[in-house]
């Protein structure tokens, strides 16, 4: 464990992580941040709710491309607290006119860079959601500008400190279930045979389409990139190991207390969804319908498995969460059921804990939210850092790029480079659309 490792698990245990999240500083506790949303979607309206019921945040501003958007997350607010926010379609003019204390960032994945980075430039804390980023040296780059600006930015992992995953994460620590060789991460879900292609069509009154595609290539508008689905199309995000595959295969570096892997494969395709097609008149998605990626650390072996058609009937588990194998038997963190240990041998008992979930989404955005205002308030890192978090999407982007390879790659996770691999590291970044600029 390195140095800064054991500083940060210090110093979270110091404030109270470990056992349900700590008051804030008494000096501060009734201080009140002007916090601002950039992507008010379904998402970040749930993050802004979290906000409102900590009592430590006034509204001050909305942001969001698409006018139906902004009028709905508005509504809600109005529901929470007396607070008027300002509604914006470009969260730069945001940024200069209101110079929010926090800023939420729950913009589709190809708009987390830029915004995130702008927002603690200009003075910022920043809660972002996963994955942060699209591609990893826009990765490098968010932690870079965290780091200048002295702010906060925490990711929205919230997995991280669902009561079930932290005492999951003791129970497996203290050797439980034995040595851990491999764990197998997945999400299994059932699906409807062969995509049939959306016609293309002009985007509806009050979307700016062309600010929502900003720096990604300009698609033709369909409907089913917007306001949901954008991740199965990979100009704009990562398919399903980007969007899952960040929350579990965080669950295995921050449980199993690793940094990145030294080897990475991944397979799959579309034989069910069929070829992917992009024309003037209709499209498809194009992220892959089943994927399954291998990555070798020094002594442990961590897979990644998902699935959009038959299913998950076979197993008696979830049909998410990790499987962690270990020399006294299996550990499974799931979600919506807990966590349940299947010892070895006859006469074991199995060990089950029920999950503790928030509503109305049957998560635990609350528990992160107080963690993120007491990181602000104390100095430390939160849970979710940014850099740690940065590490975690790195293993799914570096599974989607050995997927776009159709070959393994070695991975430098000290340098953040594929060795001796020029084609592979060509693929760490992308050309933005102009006029945008990528982060350095």
């Amino acid at each position: 464990m390195s140095i800064d490792r054991r500083l940060f698990l210090k110093s979270a245990i110091a404030t109270g992580l470990a056992l349900g999240f700590p008051a804030v500083a008494t000096a501060q506790r009734d201080k009140v941040y002007r916090t601002a949303l950039i992507g008010s979607g379904w998402w970040g309206t749930n993050i802004l709710r979290e906000a409102a019921a900590s009592g430590r945040c006034k509204i001050v501003a909305l942001v969001d491309v698409d006018r139906r958007q902004l009028d709905k997350c508005a509504a809600e607010v109005a529901k929470w607290v007396s607070d008027q926010p300002k509604l914006y379609e470009d969260y730069r003019e945001m940024l200069e006119k209101e110079k929010p204390a926090i800023a939420i960032v729950a913009t589709p994945d190809h708009w987390h860079p830029l915004a995130m980075i702008d927002a603690v430039k200009a003075g910022a804390h920043v809660y972002v959601e996963k994955p942060i980023s699209h591609t990893i040296i826009e990765g490098r780059a968010m932690v870079k500008a965290a780091r200048e600006a002295h702010r906060v930015v925490q990711a929205g992992t919230h997995r991280r400190v669902s009561p079930h995953n932290v005492s999951g994460r003791k129970f497996l620590q203290e050797g439980k279930a034995g040595k851990i060789g491999m764990v197998r991460c997945f999400v299994l879900y059932g699906g409807d045979g062969p995509e049939q292609p959306r016609k293309n069509v002009e985007p509806p009154k009050g979307l700016n389409w062309d600010l929502w595609c900003g720096p990604a290539p300009l698609r033709p508008f369909n409907g089913g990139m917007h306001p949901k689905g954008f991740r199965s199309y990979l100009d704009y995000g990562n398919g399903t190991l980007g969007d899952w595959g960040v929350h579990w295969l965080d669950q295995v570096l921050w449980i199993m207390e690793r940094q990145w892997p030294k080897t990475v494969y991944s397979t799959g395709g579309r034989p069910i969804k069929g070829k992917p097609i992009l024309t003037d008149a209709e499209q498809t998605t194009d992220a892959p319908d089943h994927q399954v990626a291998t990555y070798e650390f020094d002594d442990l072996t961590v897979t990644w498995e998902h699935r959009q058609f038959a299913g998950n009937p076979a197993e008696k588990t979830e049909s998410v969460g990790c499987f962690f194998y270990g020399t006294k038997g299996t550990f499974h963190m799931g979600w919506q059921k807990g966590w349940t240990f299947y010892p070895l041998g006859r006469g074991g008992q199995e060990i089950h804990e029920e999950p503790k979930l928030n509503q109305p989404d049957d998560q635990n955005i609350k528990e992160l939210w107080s963690d993120f205002l007491s990181a602000i308030e104390t100095g430390r890192r939160p849970i979710s850092d940014i850099e740690e978090i940065h590490r975690s999407t790195n293993l799914s982007l570096l599974g989607m790029l050995s997927y776009k390879l159709g070959r393994s790659v070695r991975w430098d996770g000290e340098k953040e480079v594929c060795v001796g691999d020029s084609q592979a590291n060509a693929l760490l970044r992308r050309e933005y659309r102009k006029p945008w600029v990528y982060p350095t």
